[in-house]
């Protein structure tokens, strides 16, 4: 099926951890994997998880003001605790926390009621379910896939049977998601502890879109995904199609009261910028404390983010990646119709702004937010080399507090000069 248009013009979506590891603030199922915290303690958080200050139209409207046009809710993560009442086994929130209600269902509802995208993380691994550490990966790619013992069976020894039951637990839960919540998005993830053809990939895809021919699978599907999902850095080089950073606010995934390193709004429109300028949308993580309410910090930051996006939203929604490094000292991207640039300049300009190797004629450059216009000339160029395009820069109140931008509009589509300058 070809890639949901929706997705690559969406630019940002929110991720959002949220499980019982937010009671004792514990790295989400990877503290007991790691031995960090017991396998017993870990669990008896489910005693501790209310959600009663759990509201899903408000973490909807945050969202929304922030600009996202989707997002994204951990369904069930490697620990294997369903925020919803599967008919898979009972480890979940609603029958065995003082939560006691499906989580997703409100969420699913609240989302669209915003006109977004309804996202849900699901992890391919369970380290909780009995028939999970049953086979060996054939080609592991660490130790821990090769040693742990919530991965790997005891002594090496498979039981084929135990994996095809686990199999079709996952299948079972990926289904009533599906058909329950009709995600227009599933975000896949543990998918390097078993091989594609042990997962059995294509089959999953099949009955996925089988359900909702219209679902967007993230690239941890393995062959049968439509994107790209780098972590946590900017790529220095755009994946192959479509992709989308995922990226904390703070240091965490999820909630943990100790993590206060929270990114200020300028990096976060850094980041937001240099991801779209390359072409990729920004998946901003937060994690929501066990009684479902966002941190502050958090939020705060949303809506920093949401405010310059609401400024500038021109040079955000119905672009493309833009230049190329080395034509223009910061991101840029690209209007549709490819006639006219935006160029984001992070620092406050001073005398010019270059642009190289630019060969269509520039009508007009202005500030957006603003609308003064600024001069600009063209000055050198030799033969088939154009000259640069020196842009005045702005002053005072046209720079902005954290990503000034300047809308170059063109005299025809974007045309560059690529090539090393005369011989």
């Amino acid at each position: 099926m070809p890639m949901q248009p929706w997705f690559s013009d969406a630019k940002l979506g929110i991720f959002i951890h949220y499980g019982i590891y937010a009671v004792d603030g514990v790295p989400e199922s990877w503290s007991f994997y790691t031995g960090k915290v017991p396998h017993e303690q870990y669990m008896k958080q489910l005693d501790g998880f209310t959600a009663s200050n759990y509201d899903p139209a408000a973490w909807a409207a945050v969202f929304a003001k922030a600009g996202a046009k989707y997002a994204v809710l951990t369904a069930r993560h490697h620990d294997g605790v369903a925020l919803w009442d599967t008919g898979q086994g009972d480890l979940n929130v609603v029958e065995h926390t003082p939560a006691g209600r499906d989580l997703i269902a409100g969420y699913a509802d609240a989302l669209r009621e915003q006109g977004l995208k309804v996202g849900l993380y699901y992890s391919h691994s369970d380290w909780n379910h009995p028939d999970y550490a049953s086979v060996v990966h054939p080609d592991a790619p660490n130790d821990d896939v090769r040693t742990n013992r919530y991965v790997t069976p005891k002594d090496g020894v498979e039981d084929p049977e135990a994996w095809a039951r686990y199999l079709s637990y996952r299948n079972a839960q990926v289904g009533e998601l599906v058909a329950r919540f009709r995600p227009d998005l599933l975000w896949f993830d543990g998918e390097w502890e078993r091989s594609e053809d042990q997962w059995k990939m294509r089959e999953l895809s099949e009955e996925i879109l089988a359900g909702n021919p219209d679902t967007v699978l993230n690239a941890r599907m393995l062959s049968y995904g439509d994107y790209a999902t780098p972590e946590q850095g900017v790529p220095l080089q755009a994946p192959d199609g479509p992709w989308e950073l995922c990226l904390t606010v703070n240091d965490s995934w999820g909630y943990q009261h100790q993590d206060d390193n929270q990114k200020s709004v300028g990096q976060l429109v850094r980041y937001f910028a240099e991801t779209i300028g390359m072409g990729g949308n920004l998946l901003l993580d937060v994690g929501p404390k066990e009684d479902g309410t966002i941190p502050a910090a958090q939020i705060e930051r949303l809506e920093g983010l949401g405010g310059w996006i609401d400024k500038h939203c021109g040079a955000v929604y119905g672009t493309v990646a833009g230049l190329p490094a080395g034509h223009h000292y910061g991101p840029s991207t690209l209007s549709a119709d490819r006639r006219t640039l935006y160029l984001i300049c992070f620092d406050a300009p001073r005398e010019t702004i270059g642009l190289r190797g630019l060969r269509t004629p520039v009508k007009r450059v202005s500030v957006i937010g603003s609308g003064t216009e600024l001069p600009h000339q063209v000055i050198g160029g030799l033969g088939e080399v154009p000259g640069v395009t020196w842009i005045d820069a702005p002053v005072g109140t046209d720079i902005d507090a954290y990503a000034t931008v300047l809308a170059v509009e063109l005299d025809g589509e974007l045309d560059l000069y690529r090539g090393t300058g005369r011989d």
